[in-house]
């Protein structure tokens, strides 16, 4: 289990971090000191390195003070549903990043089980999602609908998010500020779930919710320790793993096969047994 930091210390080494990314180091090791006590050395580590990782690694997310966020009335809240609806309500109609100004219809909140075992987090809305306020719900969202369906489960049995609300112009890739904006209310209700397990989909979602800079054949086949900083004590955190998003898939079917072996190493976990083929 990862040590729990004292708060200040906490928010001192995500200044360091942040520091660090903007000068472009994103990979951190562990080095020994000469007292034999662990230090940790901020430098870039060597991606030939990071592939031969086979330990878990534990994301800790610390919040940050935004404008507009309000200090997580829904903590102490036990009832996933009323702190989701908290957490929906200081949401409001969201102007805090560019996002609203460049052509969004509405807020994509999330949908699913309050209470799931196992939530999905993608990119972003799409044109289909920003006009229906549901997230996942065209192409893209049919094939994870049938993903889900794989498993033996059904799209209301889990959560689905994305880790940014509004529809991005064109479907571009969320920016960094609206990400770093959004990420926080995506914190809260991760929070409020409680889920097992979470998948994130695609290369976008993993990077935001990991803060990890890795491609995503590093990201893919293991698994994630996942618990955002200021959540239950009595909830001992999520496990995460990584696999594309159903939109790649689309493009390039070939990879279905090995999103289906991301699915089973999630299911193993969960105790899930996949449903039988009627002959």
């Amino acid at each position: 289990m990862p040590r729990t930091l004292d708060p200040e210390l906490r928010r001192a080494l995500a200044e360091r971090v942040r520091y660090c990314n903007e000068m472009g180091i994103y990979d951190f090791y562990r080095r020994e000191t000469a007292g034999g006590t662990s230090a940790s050395t901020f430098q870039p580590k060597l991606r030939e390195e990071m592939a031969t990782r086979k330990s878990a690694a534990a994301a800790v997310i610390v919040e940050e003070k935004l404008p507009g966020l309000s200090s997580c009335a829904e903590r102490g809240v036990a009832d996933p549903i009323a702190a989701l609806k908290m957490i929906r309500e200081d949401l409001g109609d969201c102007t805090r990043c560019k996002l609203h100004q460049q052509g969004r219809k509405q807020i994509v909140f999330g949908v699913g089980n309050p209470r799931a075992e196992l939530m999905f987090v993608g990119e972003g809305p799409g044109a289909d999602e920003d006009a229906q306020g549901e997230p996942f719900v065209g192409r893209a969202g049919q094939l994870l609908n049938n993903m889900i369906k794989a498993m033996g489960l059904r799209r209301e049995d889990v959560y689905i998010a994305n880790i940014v609300k509004c529809r991005p112009p064109a479907n571009r890739q969320p920016e960094r500020d609206e990400c770093e904006t959004c990420s926080p209310f995506l914190m809260r209700q991760i929070s409020a779930i409680k889920p097992r397990a979470i998948v994130a989909l695609g290369a976008t979602a993993a990077k935001n919710l990991l803060a990890i800079n890795a491609p995503m054949s590093e990201l893919r086949g293991r698994w994630y320790d996942f618990k955002p900083a200021g959540s239950d004590a009595s909830w001992g955190g999520a496990r995460l793993a990584v696999t594309y998003h159903p939109a790649f898939l689309l493009r390039d079917p070939r990879q279905k096969g090995e999103a289906w072996k991301d699915l089973q190493m999630v299911m193993k976990h969960l105790g899930i047994e996949p449903p039988k083929k009627v002959v």
